[in-house]
C-alpha cells in the first residue's frame, strides 16, 4: 500500500529531527581534524611555481598507480622495496614502531625491516579500495582512519625537520603534538599545514571542488593556481568552518560548517542534510563499492535530510530513502549495478 503524502512528510520529518540525536562515540585523545579535498589534475609541478622546490613524497606519489584504489577487494600496504602485503578485513588496522622498524599489522602480524639511520626516508603507502576502510598509527603516533577509495603515502619514520604525508581520497587525522615538527597533508596543488591538532582530509579527483573542515585548534590552506601566471592563496580557518575551492571556477570560499557532518563515516553513519540524491549515491557507491545509477534526473537533485546507517547493507539503504520519497529500484545482476528510476 502506498504511503499518503501526509505520512511521508511526517516520516522526513522525523528523520530529519534524527539527526540531533546522533552522537559521536569516539573518544579524542589527540585531537581530530577534518579536510575535505578533491585530486585536482594541474601542472605536476606546482611546488615549483613561487621558487619553491618539490616534496620529495609528491614526487614518490606521483610515479604510483592513481587508480589502484579503485579496483576493489582487499585493503593493500605497499612497503618501499615494492613489497605488496594484502590485509585480511579483520586485520585492517596498522601500527609503526616509533623508529619504523617494525610494522604490526592487526593484532600480531609484525613485518620487521632494517633502519640504518643513515638510508634516505623510506615511503610506504596505504591503499584502501571502494567498499573498504583502515585504520594507520604512524611512527610519531599521529592516527589516521581512511575511507574508501583512498590512499595515503608517508614515511616509515619522519624526518627530523618536518612530518609530510600525501592523500588521495578521504582520511580523518588525529595528530600527534609536536611543535617543532610541523605536520602537512599534501594533496596535489594543495598544501595543509597543520597549526593544531584537529583535521580531515578528503582528497577524490572526481569531485567537483576541494575542501578543508576543521573541528578544532587550527590550520592553514595554501593552494597555488594551475599555471606559471597563477599565484598561491592561504587561508587560516577556525574551528567549525569549511573552505571550498571549486575547481571550474578557481574560487576560494570559507564559511561555517557542522563538522560532524564529514566524522560520522568513522562511526558507519551518514548524515544528510539536504543533501542532493545524485551525492548521497556518489559516496553510497564509494563506501559499499557498487555502481548506482539513479535514471530519473529531477529525482539526482532532490535533497533529502537525515542520517543513514551504513552498517546495514545497500539493499536496506536505499529502502531507508525510499520511505521517504517515490522511486522504484532494483538491482542488474548482468552489469551488477543498482537501478534508481
Amino acid at each position: 500500500m502506498d504511503i499518503q503524502k501526509e505520512e511521508k512528510r511526517e516520516l522526513k520529518e522525523r528523520i530529519m529531527r534524527s539527526v540531533t540525536g546522533y552522537k559521536r562515540r569516539e573518544r579524542i585523545k589527540r585531537g581530530t581534524l577534518v579536510l575535505g579535498c578533491a585530486v585536482l589534475m594541474l601542472s605536476a609541478g606546482w611546488f615549483y611555481l613561487g621558487g619553491e622546490q618539490p616534496s620529495a613524497i609528491y614526487d614518490y606519489a606521483r610515479t604510483l598507480d592513481r587508480d589502484s584504489q579503485k579496483n576493489g577487494g582487499k585493503v593493500e600496504l605497499i612497503l618501499e622495496k615494492g613489497q605488496r602485503v594484502k590485509l585480511a578485513e579483520s586485520d585492517s588496522t596498522i601500527t609503526y614502531s616509533q623508529t619504523g622498524s617494525k610494522v604490526t599489522i592487526g593484532k600480531s602480524k609484525i613485518i620487521s625491516r632494517e633502519n640504518t639511520g643513515k638510508e634516505k626516508t623510506a615511503y610506504n603507502t596505504l591503499v584502501v579500495p571502494y567498499g573498504r576502510r583502515s585504520r594507520i598509527e604512524l611512527s610519531d603516533g599521529t592516527v589516521v582512519w581512511l575511507n574508501s577509495g583512498s590512499r595515503l603515502v608517508y614515511p616509515t619514520a619522519f624526518p627530523d625537520d618536518k612530518r609530510e604525508v600525501y592523500l588521495e581520497g578521504e582520511g580523518i587525522f588525529e595528530v600527534a603534538h609536536n611543535k617543532k615538527k610541523p605536520f602537512m597533508v599534501l594533496a596535489d596543488n594543495h598544501k595543509i599545514r597543520v597549526l593544531g591538532t584537529v583535521f580531515n582530509v578528503s582528497n577524490y579527483k572526481e569531485d567537483n571542488s576541494v575542501k578543508t573542515v576543521l573541528k578544532s585548534g587550527s590550520v592553514e590552506v595554501e593552494y597555488r593556481g594551475d599555471g606559471i601566471w597563477k599565484g598561491k592563496e592561504t587561508i587560516k580557518i577556525a574551528p567549525g568552518t569549511m573552505t571550498e575551492y571549486e575547481k571550474n571556477t578557481g574560487k576560494m570560499t570559507s564559511g561555517e560548517v557542522d563538522v560532524e557532518d564529514f566524522f560520522s563515516w568513522k562511526e558507519g553513519v551518514l548524515i544528510l542534510k539536504s543533501s542532493k540524491m545524485e551525492d548521497i549515491v556518489k559516496k553510497l557507491s564509494r563506501y559499499y563499492n557498487i555502481e548506482i545509477k539513479i535514471e530519473d534526473e529531477k529525482l539526482a537533485k532532490e535533497t533529502f535530510s537525515g542520517h543513514l546507517d551504513l552498517k546495514e547493507s545497500v539493499e536496506n539503504v536505499i529502502r531507508t530513502i525510499n520511505k521517504t520519497t517515490d522511486f522504484k529500484y532494483f538491482r542488474s545482476e548482468e552489469n551488477n549495478q543498482w537501478i534508481i528510476n
